[in-house]
This record gives structure tokens, sequence and C-alpha cells, in this order.
């Protein structure tokens, strides 16, 4: 008997219809023929506690600490127990096991873990599956590879679940116990990727607080030209007081010019035209996906994610959603017409882009050597009846239909325009955009561009109809959403100070992974770290009293970037997870060594001090947890 094991019961059914035959049902499988399809329920193993290795370690202690196990032990996530069983006894009877993962790092570890914990020691293939449509199922069927050439990827999410477990165990047990010296009720949870992005949060906040905001001064000239009317500012030089972005800093010189304009005249002495072609933006990687949904439709990460996984599993209209690619796959390009069509024509919005697509074209979306173990999301041809659908689901469903049809768009043509005039011995500029081809554009958009200038020609006279001087303040940051807030997790090396390993990290960008991003952020708010204010995330006095208790280096992201890099020489380059893990506990020792409950007293009565929100419908302190960080993200 050749069994398959899915990840979830969704795609074992989508297997099991794509095989000759009507499946059978039977306890926790379905089965054609000589070919048995079962599944797990995300994570059927986690990793055991520590009082597994020592019941001892039940009692959370500083002397117990690191906890560090020897040999590493899994054990049956409670609600698992039943489906467990079913897989161990169809592996008694099997002759083959066909690995049936999502195509990514964790669903590799979901099912190899399961498949080695109950001592499978026969063949394993490796079936990748992106789509649930049957026909993409059957495709993905027809070429089995072997499971052995995916598992450096299994080692990698073996080391990164080892690795989350010390971290998270370790210095949440440290801080929770120190914190509780120093007078707090509740777990301080510390984890190698919600820490960090704890830290932006709370630096983020600093800065907004600590912001005062200073003055600066603009000068615009409405001019008359040949053809025309325009506004042109001011260009100050050196001689007066600029700050460190060319703005005028005193309003005096400002307004003696001002005065002096009226009726003045002078010329063109420069004209700049340069046309620019814009290709369309990229079909959606999941946060790319989170990031417009959030702008656009105000939805939170987690929900985009989960309206994702309904769009995929329940009804088949999009390809696998966990993806962190932006490029789809060279084959897809000769069927995408008849994909599309298929998809979009049940909706107005939708065949009305359709009716503009030019199937001829091909853009650079469509490229092989992009994509990896996933492509971008896509829709999977199956028509799309969304008036069936969850508005939020209808809304997600078509960004993600928009960006693919917009590959069959031609560029947006613009051309811009630069104008420098010198009035009274002053330079004075004018920008303006010409738009020649709107191209994808109104597939994103109904805003219309902004005026162009009149005709121009350089050396033609002007004469200053009217002038004023703008007063203006600088900015504070803005706090972080949603979207912002998954767009830095996705670019981190922007927030990492040290030039060489900014310059490493861009190759290796990301805090979290397409997965589990959304869920960081949920964590967050309900421990009480983080609080929503409208759109806004803040940090909590707790959230902000956390990270200024720990090493610095803890709530920064330079460490769980660095990690991933690591990682990812474990899944691609095969590098040993050993070195890794050592290097990792060496660090932990040092970690430790800074849990002191005097620096957390100190960190939480200065939060108390400050204006930092409180956790709504939160008493002081988060509730008991004994694991707090180290549990692996739910897989749904």
């Amino acid at each position: 008997m050749r069994l398959i094991i899915a990840e979830k019961p969704s795609l074992g059914r989508a297997i099991a219809d794509a095989l000759p035959g009507r499946p059978r049902r039977q306890d926790g499988a379905l089965v054609m023929g000589d070919t048995t399809v079962t599944w797990c329920l995300g994570h059927l193993l986690e990793q055991a506690p520590p009082d597994a290795y020592d019941p001892a370690l039940k009692q959370w202690r500083l002397d117990h600490l690191p906890i560090l196990p020897s040999r590493w032990k899994l054990m049956p996530r409670p609600k698992a127990r039943g489906q467990l069983a079913v897989i161990r006894k169809l592996l008694k009877d099997a002759r083959e096991v066909v690995h049936a993962g999502d195509p990514d790092r964790e669903g590799q570890l979901l099912v190899q873990e399961v498949i080695e914990h109950l001592g499978w020691k026969g063949p394993v293939s490796r079936l990748l599956v992106s789509d649930l449509n049957r026909p993409a199922v059957q495709r993905a069927l027809a070429r089995l590879e072997d499971n052995a050439r995916f598992d450096p990827l299994y080692r990698a999410a073996q080391s990164r679940a080892r690795a989350d477990w010390l971290y998270g165990i370790n210095l949440t047990r440290a801080w929770t116990v120190s914190g509780r010296q120093a007078g707090h009720d509740g777990v301080l949870s510390v984890g190698r990727v919600q820490t960090p992005v704890l830290g932006l949060v709370v630096r983020r906040d600093a800065e907004i607080r600590d912001f005062r905001p200073k003055p600066f001064f603009v000068l615009w000239a409405d001019l008359a030209v040949e053809r025309g009317r325009l506004r042109a500012w001011w260009q100050p030089g050196e001689a007066h007081s600029l700050d460190d972005q060319g703005r005028l800093l005193s309003r005096q010189p400002a307004a003696e010019l001002a005065e002096r304009l009226p009726g003045a005249e002078g010329r063109l002495t420069s004209l700049e035209r340069q046309e620019r072609r814009q290709a369309a933006p990229l079909p959606y990687s999941l946060s790319a996906l989170q990031v417009d949904a959030a702008r656009r439709h105000g939805l939170s990460a987690k929900s985009t994610l989960d309206i994702c996984q309904r769009l995929y599993e329940r009804h088949q209209l999009i390809t696998y959603p966990r993806s962190d690619c932006r490029y789809l796959p060279e084959e897809h390009w000769a069927a995408a017409r008849a994909t599309l069509e298929s998809a979009c024509r049940p909706d107005d919005t939708l065949r009305g882009w359709l009716a503009g697509a030019d199937f001829s074209r091909r853009s650079k979306a469509w490229n092989d050597g992009k994509v990896g173990a996933h492509h971008a999301l896509a829709p999977t041809g199956k028509p799309a009846e969304l008036s069936r659908l969850e508005k939020a689901e209808a809304d997600v469903f078509r960004l993600i239909a928009r960006n693919v049809l917009a590959q069959f768009y031609p560029p947006l043509a613009l051309r811009e325009v630069k104008a420098d005039f010198l009035i009274l011995d002053e330079p004075f500029r004018a920008k303006g955009q010409e738009l020649l081809d709107p191209g994808w554009k109104p597939l994103f958009t109904t805003r219309d561009e902004a005026p162009p200038l009149p005709p121009l020609t350089e050396g033609e006279a002007c004469r200053v109809e009217e002038a004023g001087v703008e007063d203006r303040e600088t900015r504070p940051p803005e706090p972080f959403t949603d979207a912002s807030l998954i767009k830095a997790m996705m670019n981190i090396a922007r927030y990492v100070d040290d030039p060489a390993v900014r310059r490493t990290l861009r190759e290796h960008d990301g805090l979290g992974t397409e997965a589990t991003r959304a869920g960081i952020i949920e964590t967050l708010v309900e421990r009480g770290y983080l609080v929503r204010q409208a759109k806004a995330l803040r940090a909590s006095r707790l959230g902000s009293a956390l990270i200024a208790s720990l090493p610095e280096a803890v709530g920064r992201p330079e460490r769980t970037a660095l990690w991933e890099q690591r990682l990812s020489a474990i899944a691609e380059q095969g590098d040993d997870p050993a070195p890794f893990l050592t290097a990792l506990i060496e660090d932990l020792h040092g970690l430790l060594d800074a849990a002191d409950a005097g620096r957390i007293r100190a960190a939480l009565e200065s939060a108390r001090g400050e204006q930092a929100p409180a956790p709504r419908g939160k008493r002081r302190g988060a509730p008991r947890r004994r694991t707090g960080s180290a549990r692996r993200p739910r897989r749904r």
C-alpha cells in the first residue's frame, strides 16, 4: 500500500480527488485502491516541556538555567493523539510513504517529524502541491521527488524549532522569575522574533514621544508664462540657514523676498523632460498582500492570512498562500489567459479588467529563476462567484487577481518635467508630470494624476503674479500600523545600524516568515505588549518595560535576522546545524547573566511614569503561562 500523508485534511481530500477511482472513507483516511491518503492536523507533535527531561524542571528557578536537552524529545499534542494513532496503524501496512506537507520549511518539518517519530524506515517520496484544483494536484502527483532531496530543509526547520525552544524557554524563565522578585506577577515572555518586533514598536513610540517639532519655511510664487500658469518654489542657497534636508530655518529672508516678488519678471533658465516607464507591480507574496489589504481595506495581517487560507482550502480560488515569492513559473504563462478568463468572468469588476488585458504580453513576473519552493499568489482558474463570499474574502481575491491581470497591461508611461527659473537673481523650481499612457494604473486607482505643467520653452519669460510664505513644522514618524509593521519585518535591514550587517541582511531580509508575521503581531497584542489604537499599533507600559529590562541585542533585529541567514545556509547549502546551536548556547550563558530583578523593577517603575498605553481589559501583568514564547506557532 502506498501511504500519502498530507499536512491538513483539506489537502488530503484534494489529493484523494485527484487520484483514479472513487475515495472510500475510513477512520482518519481516504482509500483509493492501493493508495491511502491520510493527514496531519497541523503539528501533531511539539517540543517536550522541560519537565519531560527532568521533573524538577517543572518549577521555575534561576539555578536551573540554562536548560539544555542532551537528547531532544517530541510529544503528541493533546488533541492529536487520535490522528497520530491512525497514521501509526497505516504505516504498518505501507510499502511506500509520500510526504505531502506544504511546500515550505515548516511543512517539511511537520510531516517528516511524524514519519521519523513513528519509526518508518522505508522509502519516502515528496509531493509538492501549491494549488488544490484537481488538474494542478494531478500534475504534482505525476512528478514526485525523492524526499531525501529535502533533508537539508528539514534539518533547518528542526534547528529552528530547537533554537526557538532554547531561546524562549530559558530567557522567558529567567525574566519571569527575576520579574517576580521585582514585584511583577506574570510571565515576561521573550522570543527570538516577537521580542525584536516589540522592540521596533517601542523604539518608534520613543521617537514619537521624544520628538520636538522644528519650524521651517517655504516660499512659493505663482508665475504667468507664455501658455499658462504654474507654481514654482524658491530654492534657497547655502548663504541661508538650512537644515540637512535643505529646508529654510529662518522666516525673514523668505518674507523679504516674498514682498519684492509680485510683478517681478524672470526667465526659464533650464528645462528637463524625462520619459519614464513603470512596469506593473508584481503578483503578491503573502506579506506584500497583507500590506496592501491593510492599507486598502483596513484588514489586520492575521485577518488577511485567515482569508487567504479560506480562499485556498475551502473555496480553492487561489494557489498556496503562505508564499514569500512574487514571481510565477514560466510554464504558467501559456495557460494564464484560460485561467484568468475562467476565474474572473463571474465578477463585474474583474471582467472589466479582463477586457483590457493583452495576453500576448510577457512581463518579468514569469521567471523560473526567481521561483523557489512556491510561487506568487494567483487565481487557480476556478470561477470566482464573489457574491457568495464574505466581503473581505471578495476584496482580497480581487487584489490577488488584479496583480496577476496587471502583468498583461502596458507599462505606465509618464513624462516628468523639471523647470528652473531665475527671478530677481533667485532660483525657483517647478515640477510636473504628463501622463502619456495610463497602462496598468487604472486597475489600482481611479484618482487623477496631478495636472501637468503648461507647455514650456527654455529661455521664455515669466512674470510673478502672486507669492507667499508657508510656515511649516517637521513631523514625527508615524506610529506603526499592521501594514507598516509587516513591511518593516519584511525589510528589517533598514532598521539595522551596523553597515556591514545591513549589507549582509539585504540578501537575507526578513524578520519572521510569511506564515508567522501576522501571528507574531497578534501574540504581542494578546500578551498585552502591544495595543491597537484605531489603526495604530503602540507598545503598552508592560511592553516598553520588558524591552528596557532586556539586553539591547535581545530587542533588536540583528540577531534573529542573522539566525535566518544561518538557517538558510543549512536549508540551501546543507550546512551542519551543530555549530549554529552550539553558538546559540554560548550566547545564552551571557544573556542569562543579564537577568536582574533590580533592572526589571526600575524598568517597570519608569514605564508607569510614562504615557505609554496600558493594554485594554488586562490587569497588570500577563496571565500565568508556563512555556511563554517557546511554543511553535500553530499552522492552519
